[in-house]
């Protein structure tokens, strides 16, 4: 392996620990009572919001889901900030306001996560062409689920951006599951990829659960993208290791289907290459532990953190302009 690959193969390594470090410190953080509300966490996901984000650039953007957490980091979100927001700290990165489901952070192009099924779609769209209007040579990536196929924005925004050529990478995240339900007991005809070329939009299907493949996948895509093809579309097939929140045990699940699924879930398969590739095991431990000790100490100064301002409650509600004078 060369160096050049092996540094790449440990970049998704680090990046995949920390967003699982972070989420299991968060469902942690649940169970204790100290945030309120259930979270969506993407645990068994980390590879496609891994292997897509590291061929984006700092000026790229991304559109969420509800289960954006990785997404967020992936693009180099603020732990902290998304940490506190989660806790309803006034230093989250919606001043705790909008808590686990609406997590954004315009700094690194993060556009916001989404508690609305398939709603990131035409913001996602909607930014492509104001980048084009404002001569940028950015691309837009967007995350969401299979569950997203089947409502409308998923159609209006890919003829959209068929239409109009527009730089958009759009990513199905395929847990097979949405919400509860799987997804194939709700879907007609030949799945995301036959609907996508019929508007006009080609794509590739990948293993969603191998970090590289995604890594490679997307960078052919995106160089697509990049020079002038329209908009592209990734099919990743996963699988969601723990229930639909945060408060669901899974139960609707068939014995044995979690655990036999962990077997190939994203972090174990590319901690296996790396040491068959002659990785110390030593180095790959260092990276798990670093994520862990950043995820906790993100946890303690979250707990810390002051609350909103009382005052701010109706802030960044509506914006009704400046008081007129009585004429």
């Amino acid at each position: 392996m060369s160096g050049d690959n092996r540094a790449r193969l440990l970049a998704l390594y680090a990046t995949m620990c920390r967003i699982r470090a972070f989420e299991e410190t968060a469902l942690a953080a649940h169970r204790a009572g100290e945030i309120p509300g259930p979270l969506h966490v993407s645990i068994g996901q980390e590879a496609v919001a891994t292997g897509v984000c590291l061929n984006l650039q700092a000026d790229d953007r991304i559109t969420s889901n509800h289960r954006g957490h990785g997404h967020a980091l992936a693009k180099g979100a603020g732990v902290a900030g998304m940490m506190e927001e989660l806790f309803g700290r006034a230093g989250g990165h919606c001043r705790g306001k909008g808590g686990s489901m609406h997590i954004a952070d315009f700094s690194v192009g993060m556009l916001g996560a989404n508690g609305v099924v398939a709603g990131g779609i035409p913001i996602a769209v909607g930014a492509a062409q104001g980048l084009r209007m404002l001569g940028s040579s950015a691309i837009v990536c967007c995350f969401f689920g299979d569950g997203a196929i089947n409502r409308g924005p998923f159609l209006e925004g890919l003829n959209w951006a068929s239409l109009y050529d527009l730089p958009v990478l759009f990513v199905c995240e395929d847990n097979g599951v949405a919400a509860f339900t799987r997804a194939e007991s709700v879907t007609a005809g030949a799945g995301v990829l036959a609907r996508a070329e019929a508007l006009g939009v080609a794509g590739v299907s990948v293993d969603g659960n191998d970090a590289a493949a995604v890594d490679d996948a997307a960078s052919r895509l995106i160089a697509e993208i990049r020079a002038g093809g329209g908009p592209r579309l990734l099919h990743a097939t996963t699988y969601r290791l723990m229930g639909h929140t945060s408060t669901d045990p899974a139960r609707w699940r068939e014995a044995g289907e979690v655990e036999a699924a962990r077997a190939h879930e994203p972090i174990l398969r590319l901690r296996a290459r790396l040491l068959a590739e002659g990785a110390a095991m030593k180095a790959l431990d260092a990276i798990e532990g670093d994520a862990w000790a950043e995820m906790s100490a993100a946890r303690s100064a979250a707990l810390a953190a002051p609350w909103p301002d009382l005052a701010t409650a109706w802030e960044d509600v509506q914006d009704i302009g400046a008081a007129q004078e009585a004429v």
